[in-house]
């Protein structure tokens, strides 16, 4: 047996307002939407995977979801455009990625990061 594929699942009142920070912001596509379910997505391979940890990194707390991007500063910049508070960083972590954390619009602490070349 193999796992094709892991999915978070975010509890969200109001589907729609995924849309503005998911897709407006951090670029994602719409792969479906039913109104009681919306899921974003890219069309590109991306890896699978499932963190399980007793603390954030750097005496942070333990974010919800973490993003990889491959420009941190434009998703910096656009998080900044769209008004959205910035909780911590950026900061060049010891451990190779430089990232930063804001809240989704359900109150989600994403980490958004990039790995440092």
């Amino acid at each position: 047996m193999k796992v094709n594929r892991i999915v978070a699942n975010v509890a969200a009142p109001d589907t729609a307002a995924a849309k503005s920070f998911y897709r407006d912001v951090l670029g994602l596509e719409p792969l479906m939407d039913f109104g009681w379910v919306a899921t974003y997505g890219s069309s590109e391979t991306m890896q699978a995977q499932i963190s399980f940890a007793s603390e954030g990194g750097s005496g942070t707390p333990v974010p919800d979801l973490s993003i990889e991007v491959d420009d941190l500063d434009e998703a910096l910049r656009r998080m900044k455009a769209a008004c959205i508070t910035i909780e911590y960083g950026p900061a060049d972590e010891p451990w190779g990625v430089r990232r930063f954390f804001v809240r989704d619009p359900f109150g989600k602490l994403i980490n958004i990061l990039q790995h440092r070349s």
